[in-house]
């Protein structure tokens, strides 16, 4: 039986923490920065957290 492949750009989007969660990149930080207030892209900049829920796909997408 052959390997089970990652799917890459999960890969690249998504870290593994020591406890186990799955740390991403927060959304609406890459482009109209100027109509967003300083508070909220200075708060978009803290890594996400995926949802509990949502933990056991990534794992499979990323094979950790």
């Amino acid at each position: 039986m052959p390997k089970m492949k990652s799917r890459r750009g999960a890969k690249k989007r998504f870290k593994v923490t020591a406890s186990g969660k799955i740390k991403s990149r927060r959304a609406y930080k890459s482009h109209i920065l100027t109509s967003k207030t300083r508070k909220r892209k200075r708060n978009l900049r803290k890594p996400a957290y995926l949802h509990k829920a949502d933990a056991p796909r990534a794992h499979e997408m990323i094979l950790e």
